[in-house]
């Protein structure tokens, strides 16, 4: 008949630690048995460990020499789990080097992995802004262009059309874009923002404003005190 023994029992009789009681287990020395999802030992009938062996009978040689061999029995047991414990931990303590290895290796490839995403997204971020500029630059380039063709075209149309010219220089009519750099308007929005009022006094008939070939024209010498100080 067999015995179920928990393994820390097992351990504590024969002097050994747990992971040597484990590392017996795996290599098949001792047989085990999962009760109720606990690990026992199967110890057979009449196979108990026991380090400790005494004898009751005194005075006789032939006993005393069986004890003798009994305790030194018992040593060499004890010393040989010592041994298969100190076998166990060095394996133990080469795995972990291992593993320790392979975690410091992994980390250095995610530092490098963070890196390249680091870097990729600083590309990404330098190209984005320079997509935003050159978005930007041909509309400025666009505005140049259409006002240095207007200048041609109005040029053109002057030297082909003398009689638009006005006689006297109290109706002389000038551009938007002329009015603005007479008057000192640099800025893009404010100009936008005077073209719309001068568009508005247009629709009401203000004398100030005409149109000639679709383009807003204002007389070079009236006074526009109440569209340049008014708030924006």
């Amino acid at each position: 008949m067999s015995d179920l023994i928990k393994p820390s029992e097992y351990a504590k009789r024969m002097g050994i630690s747990r992971q040597a009681v484990y590392a017996k287990i795996k290599k098949g020395i001792l047989t085990s048995k999962s009760v109720d999802g606990k690990l026992y030992i199967v110890q057979e009938e009449g196979d108990t460990p026991s380090r400790n062996v005494q004898s009751d009978n005194t005075g006789s040689r032939s006993d005393n020499t069986a004890t003798s061999r009994k305790s030194s029995s018992g040593m060499q047991e004890v010393l040989a789990a010592k041994e298969e414990t100190i076998s166990v931990l060095k394996e133990t303590i080469r795995d972990l080097k291992e593993t320790n290895q392979m975690i410091t290796s992994t980390l250095r490839s995610e530092v490098e992995l963070l890196k390249e995403a680091f870097s990729e997204m600083k590309l990404l971020y330098s190209a984005q802004i320079e997509q935003l500029q050159i978005a930007e630059q041909p509309q400025e380039v666009e505005e140049e262009i259409a006002h240095e063709v207007m200048e041609e075209a109005v040029s053109e149309e002057e030297a082909l059309f003398p009689e638009m010219e006005h006689e006297s220089d109290e109706l002389a009519w000038i551009e938007l874009a002329d009015f603005f750099d007479e008057h000192g308007v640099r800025k893009k929005k404010k100009r936008e923002k005077i073209a719309k009022r001068f568009r508005k006094m247009f629709r009401k008939g203000d004398s100030r404003v005409d149109s000639f070939n679709g383009e807003l024209i204002v007389l070079a010498n009236a006074d526009y005190t109440d569209i340049l100080k008014k708030r924006s």
